[in-house]
């Protein structure tokens, strides 16, 4: 009898230490937010809104996705990102939007602005690309909506690149993401201020 407990007791002590072993931490990333250099007049008065970005399931999560050829994805081993891609995208570029200072409103859906314009994106890349030598590569599609008549002001696809550099291990290959998503993020606020 006493033996046996002896052996249960023994069992669930490797299970708790295995079960410790297996939920190892993940390092967990975020991006930064853009402060893009703009020089269009200020927008009086306008406010716009930014929609969640729309994407695949493979971008719709917390995993970094790694892509290893045209048609094969896998995700960095030991990382994620600190929320779902397309709620960091979204936030990140209300902030870039906040920080021109050239309108009169930046919100969610929700935020209860009277809106003049919405920015519809989609997530159509945001990987890194080890068929082509470790580059981060960041493509999002944006649609410029009036909100008064629901007709698309105007749309176009930005995408930027960055090789990963700096050593060895997770935070370079999210260091070369932040770079290609800033540039984007920039070229985004720019062009959009510029049709509205």
């Amino acid at each position: 009898m006493v033996s046996s407990r002896m052996t249960v007791a023994a069992l669930l002590m490797a299970l708790s230490v295995s079960a410790c072993a297996s939920s190892k931490k993940l390092d967990t990333f975020d991006l930064t937010s853009a402060s893009p250099a703009v020089t269009s007049p200020r927008k009086q008065g306008r406010q716009i809104l930014i929609a969640a970005p729309s994407a695949l399931k493979a971008l719709d999560g917390e995993n970094v996705v790694v892509r290893s050829g045209p048609n094969s994805i896998s995700y960095l081993k030991g990382a994620q990102w600190a929320d779902r891609l397309p709620n960091i995208v979204q936030s990140r570029l209300v902030q870039a939007f906040e920080s021109t200072h050239r309108l009169g409103g930046v919100g969610r859906p929700g935020d209860g602005l009277a809106i003049d314009y919405q920015v519809i994106s989609e997530i159509r890349t945001f990987d890194i690309d080890a068929s082509a030598g470790e580059t981060a590569v960041v493509e999002i599609a944006v649609k410029v909506l009036n909100d008064k008549n629901g007709t698309v002001r105007s749309s176009r696809v930005f995408r930027s690149t960055s090789p990963v550099g700096g050593g060895a291990g997770n935070a370079s290959y999210i260091a070369a993401l932040d770079r290609a998503f800033d540039n984007t993020t920039s070229d985004i606020v720019t062009w959009t201020l510029s049709v509205i």
